[in-house]
Parts: C-alpha cells; structure tokens; sequence
C-alpha cells in the first residue's frame, strides 16, 4: 500500500467523526461534506511527518474549516430536524430500539438548532469543539487567534447562552453533575466497573503541568485507562461547577489547589484537571456550601 492509500485510509477512519463535527458547525449535511473535503485536500497538501496527532489535526482543521466558511457567509443553512437523523450514529454493542433512536434524533435536532440560533461562529466553533467533542483549549487557541485563557472564557459564556435556552435533556446542568457526582462516588469507593460505565470509550483526560508534579497524568485516552487512574482516587474532591461546567475541586488548608472539569454527553467524554494557580485563579469555580468560602 502506497503512503497516499494509507494515508486516505487513516482519513477515512476519522471521517464520520468530522462529519459530525461540520455538521454541528455549520447546520448543514452538503455543506459539512464540502468541509470534510476541503479537510481532506488540506490533509493531501500537509507535511504529514510533522503531525504527531493526525485525529487531532484533522479535528481542529476542519473547525478552522467551517469558521472559515461562517465567517465568509456562504453556508447554506438546513433546518436542523431535517438534518439530524442523517448524521452517522455512533451506536453501543447490540445498537439502539427504534424508539431511542427516534428519541436521539429528535435530540440532537433541537441541541443542533440551539447551537446554530444562539452563537457566532467563533462561540460556535469553540463550543462544538471542546462541550461535544473534548477538543483542549489549547488546540482550539490557534484556531480562533486567542490564548487558552481566553477561549476558556468564550466557551463558558457560550455554554451559558446553551443552556438557558436548550429544550435538550442532555443540556441540562443538573442531570451533568448527577453523572459526575457518580463518577465521583464509585473513584472514592474504588468501583472500577462503574467508572468505565460512566465514561465516553473514548474519553481524553487531560492534566497541565502542575497537577502532572501533583502525580497526575498529562493526557490518558480510553474508558479502561482513565478508570484506572481514578480508581480509589478522589477522597479529597468535593463537588463544584468549573466554568459553568459539572466537577470538582480539590480544597487543602482552605484554598482551593486543583479543580476538575467535565464535558459531559450521555457520558463522560472529557476532564480536565488544573492545578497551575494562574490557571486557577482565571475559573469561575461555585463550590458546595461547605466550602464556599474557600479561598484560592
């Protein structure tokens, strides 16, 4: 197989995720093909020897794609029920009955819908990228020309805007920090099963360079893995919402040292771990009644 076939099929390995991605961004089944082409055309052009996260890339590339195309006016927009029940699904072993399905489609059509009415493209693009498909900060910075910190900011303000006028169940805050304090209890309580029961197969946890000397992990990817390192952990975390998003922080001799933020689906598909205090001191942390007075 020549290095252009291999390639191709590596691209179109990640080629229902990208859909999936332009879909979302752009409100448009044609439309998201187009930018998965041009993704691809980019792709065929690049330095490939230079790409040490070819997912990743493609992921951010095609975002950089739709922003483009959102900024330039030239979408062409669908009416999103119309153009939900065509994304490709991503189904659990033994697939879903009718009626879930019907149920997802009629979900994702109005969580599309809100998402396409209530931001700009930037917002869009940010949100879309990290809240459905745990894309980082940082590889999102370079994309939208701000710094992390930055596009922390913009994704907790779009995620407000999100929630308060979604009709998505999926969208709601309280059914997020259920799953979380799940998540939470069954890591305390050394519960391996159910934290891979309540995580994404392909959930990303990530840590910066503080929590990393704290004796965490800079990025584990895989239900299993990340189960593992959470397993019998979490003794000190108490629950708190990090950004407008369900997770927990970490409290010792008053101040708050780490903070843990998850993106949430029906499952756990991201977290997020900060322990560097200029990065703490950039979140918007609302902890529990016990600890609210703490400080950072």
């Amino acid at each position: 197989m020549s290095d252009t076939d291999l390639l191709a099929q590596r691209f179109e390995e990640q080629r229902p995720r990208l859909r999936a991605v332009a879909h979302r961004m752009l409100g448009s089944s044609a439309e998201a093909d187009d930018a998965v082409q041009d993704t691809w055309l980019r792709l065929s052009r690049a330095d490939v020897d230079t790409i040490d996260n070819l997912p990743g890339w493609l992921t951010t590339t095609v975002g950089r794609v739709c922003l483009d195309r959102l900024r330039s006016g030239s979408v062409r927009h669908e009416q999103a029920a119309d153009v939900a029940g065509d994304e490709p699904a991503t189904e659990a072993p033994g697939g879903r009955d009718p009626e879930q399905e019907a149920l997802l489609s009629e979900s994702v059509g109005q969580a599309l819908e809100v998402v396409l009415t209530t931001l700009g493209p930037t917002e869009r693009l940010v949100f879309v990228l990290h809240d459905m498909f745990a894309v980082s900060f940082e590889e999102i910075a370079p994309v939208v020309d701000r710094s992390s910190i930055a596009v922390r900011q913009i994704a907790s303000r779009a995620r407000r805007r999100v929630q308060t006028r979604s009709a998505d169940p999926q969208a709601d805050p309280v059914r997020k920090r259920r799953v979380v304090e799940a998540f939470l209890a069954a890591s305390r309580e050394g519960r391996f099963d159910d934290l891979v029961s309540l995580l994404d197969p392909y959930v990303v946890l990530r840590g910066d360079a503080a929590a990393v000397r704290m004796g965490g992990t800079a990025e584990l990817r895989g239900s299993s893995p990340v189960a593992d390192f959470f397993n019998g952990r979490a003794q000190g975390a108490v629950p708190a919402f990090v950004d407008g998003m369900p997770g927990a922080v970490v409290v010792v001799d008053g101040r708050i040292r780490l903070a843990l933020s998850f993106t949430v689906t029906d499952r756990i598909i991201g977290i997020e771990v900060v322990a560097e205090p200029d990065q703490l001191g950039a979140l918007d942390l609302v902890v529990d009644d016990g600890v609210a007075g703490a400080g950072r």
